[in-house]
């Protein structure tokens, strides 16, 4: 397994785990079952991945671990990191909004390792697309997420029709009085990194800003900061929409993530915030756990955390490994600051009319093709370089999707691009590409 782990860590480009993943990795290699608890952005993805890799055999059919989440968007970082590690096991990942024919499809040449919504799961399950027999590792990611929401009933119907599990791994980010008697789980090894941990990064800055009215100070906030990479929190999805109706009103490029949304738009929110198009993302605690999206510097409280989890997560978000960020708290005149908060947070002044940010160096092209058309990164880049006539430093991120991808280029050449590639073809095939809106 030492190999295995030098192996993986140089794919990954890291250079050693951190005392957490080592001693999952520890508690693993015995029998039994192991309950990790560890805060968001510790390395939990990785941590569980390699007791799971340990786990599969080259010469084994079917699907051998299922690792069950609560959200499509931590199946498919799940997914991408297993990719990233190079390990020469099969992966596939399902969710709800995704087609299930395609799943369907996959799972006719079942992987090893199988990601996926509770939901989805049990739809696979009930439906017969898989073997069931063969799984022998469960990993319960984000368990305590995945029973708030409200994915009991499913999690427990997987768990029943799973007879021949030898091991059962929950993860949590949060500690739970008791562990609930369906997932099976016996006389576990508990590995418990809650406490420590920080209350808040050790790189993060805590502050207030307050006045009469909430929107106007995250507005001003906002335009003072609007060159770096921000996260403004919400708790409830009419006030996302109600910051974003603002916003757009005055012109300032951004974009939304809720638990309202199409699953295709959320996905597209994320994209275009990790790719650089935007650096204003407006979110409900839905993008405080589990979500990719590295090098955030500012996290906006615009709606206080109703706890000290909650609070916890969200700040999650930034100054993470060794980087530094800012954690602003928008008071109004009568808003306190809570009780779970124990450290006094800096006050800092806004000044009334702050230029209006500019938008993004980059702009994202849509391109309507994927994976599930045997397109791949260096097709679309090759295409975009001599096709589009773009330099290297003019072409960004690219994330190719099942049936769709996206590529950040420099907004002031974007249109050029679309231009020139309007009639050219891929793989053979014509394929539209446009500016995403």
């Amino acid at each position: 397994m030492e190999e295995t782990i030098k192996s993986v860590l140089a794919n990954l480009k890291i250079s050693a785990l951190n005392e957490m993943q080592n001693a999952v990795i520890k508690a693993s290699s015995k029998s039994g079952d192991v309950i990790l608890l560890s805060p968001t952005g510790s390395g939990k993805t990785l941590g569980f991945l390699l007791p799971v890799l340990s786990q599969l055999k080259q010469d084994k059919k079917g699907v051998q671990a299922l690792i069950l989440v609560p959200s499509r968007e931590l199946a498919i970082q799940i997914e991408t990191v297993f990719k990233q590690m190079g390990t020469g096991f099969k992966i596939n990942c399902c969710y709800g909004g995704h087609s299930t024919r395609i799943e369907k499809n996959n799972l006719e040449h079942p992987p090893a390792l199988l990601v996926g919504t509770p939901g989805r799961i049990a739809y696979h399950i009930r439906n017969t697309n898989f073997d069931v027999s063969t799984v022998n590792m469960l990993v319960l990611d984000e368990f305590d997420k995945s029973l708030e929401f409200g994915f009991k009933e499913d999690m427990s119907a997987i768990i029943y029709d799973l007879k021949n599990l030898n091991k059962r791994m929950l993860t949590s980010a949060t500690n739970m009085e008791e562990i609930p008697a369906f997932t099976g789980v016996k006389d576990p090894v508990q590995i418990n990194f809650l406490g420590k941990v920080p209350s808040r990064p050790a790189g993060l800055k805590l502050k207030i800003v307050k006045g009469k009215d909430k929107l106007d100070v995250l507005f001003s906030l906002i335009c003072k900061y609007g060159d770096k990479a921000t996260l403004v929190f919400c708790n409830h999805r009419d006030a996302v929409e109600r910051i974003s109706q603002l916003l757009k009103d005055k012109g300032l490029s951004h974009d939304i993530f809720h638990g309202g949304m199409e699953q295709d738009d959320r996905e597209r929110a994320l994209i275009k915030f990790r790719n650089g198009s935007h650096r204003i993302l407006i979110t409900t605690d839905l993008a405080s756990r589990g979500l990719d999206i590295p090098e955030i510097e500012i996290v906006i409280h615009y709606q206080l955390p109703t706890t000290e989890d909650s609070f916890i997560h969200r700040n999650g978000r930034t100054a993470r490994m060794n980087a530094k960020g800012t954690s602003y708290l928008v008071l109004s005149d009568t808003d306190h600051v809570p009780t779970f908060i124990k450290e006094t947070p800096e006050f800092e002044e806004l000044e009334e009319n702050y230029p209006l940010p500019e938008n993004t160096p980059w702009s994202t092209l849509y391109i309507a093709a994927g994976k599930k058309d045997k397109i791949n990164k260096m097709d679309i880049v090759g295409m975009l370089l001599q096709k589009g006539k773009l330099q290297k430093d003019e072409l960004g991120l690219i994330e190719v999707l099942d049936k769709s991808a996206y590529a950040a280029v420099r907004r002031d050449k974007i249109n050029k691009v679309v231009s020139l590639v309007r009639e050219e073809k891929i793989k053979g095939r014509k394929i539209k590409m446009a500016v995403s809106e």
